[in-house]
């Protein structure tokens, strides 16, 4: 379950970017305290917190280098089948 909520975070934040907004996540220990604020029942468990804006006009992003894909990508000869 960890990984689905994992991947679904990754694609909100990717959907927010596009639309232009900026997010930070925050996960804040122990997150109970937000099923009190939000009045959500205890079955329900909070994950992650993301605060959303619209990022300052002279807001940077820093272009950071990146390993080339041959670095990065390792291909496995395929299975014999029989």
């Amino acid at each position: 379950m960890n990984e689905s909520v994992g991947i679904a975070c990754g694609m909100f934040i990717m959907a927010l970017h596009t639309m232009g907004l900026a997010t930070l996540t925050h996960t804040p220990n122990p997150m109970g305290f937000l099923n009190e604020v939000f009045g959500r029942p205890v079955t329900e468990r909070p994950y992650i917190l993301f605060p959303v804006g619209y990022p300052a006009p002279d807001c940077e992003v820093p272009d950071l280098d990146r390993k080339p894909l041959a670095e990065a990508l390792v291909v496995h000869a395929p299975l014999p089948q029989g």
